[in-house]
């Protein structure tokens, strides 16, 4: 996913947003995050999201109920694109 943070001023600013972010969504859904881009920018971030399971729609479900769970719980960031890839 890439974010967008248009209320981020600062790279701590940036931190205090997505560390929640990448702390919560393993706990919720069971997969694990990490952000893989834009770490020195204040306003851009792109986290990836990694579910595995031997169920293909199982891991499109839970990858896209994490996409909702962030637009819903995290009003004031904004997923400009995603991509759900399943191997």
């Amino acid at each position: 996913m890439e974010l967008y943070l248009p209320a981020v001023n600062s790279l701590k600013e940036k931190r205090s947003v997505i560390k929640p972010i990448l702390n919560r969504l393993p706990q919720k859904f069971n997969v694990a995050c990490s952000e893989i881009d834009h770490q020195d920018v204040w306003r851009s971030s792109q986290i990836a999201v990694v579910c595995v399971s031997n169920s293909s729609r199982h891991v499109r479900d839970v990858l896209q109920s994490s996409i909702d769970w962030l637009e819903s719980n995290f009003p004031d960031v904004l997923i400009t694109n995603q991509k759900i890839e399943v191997l």
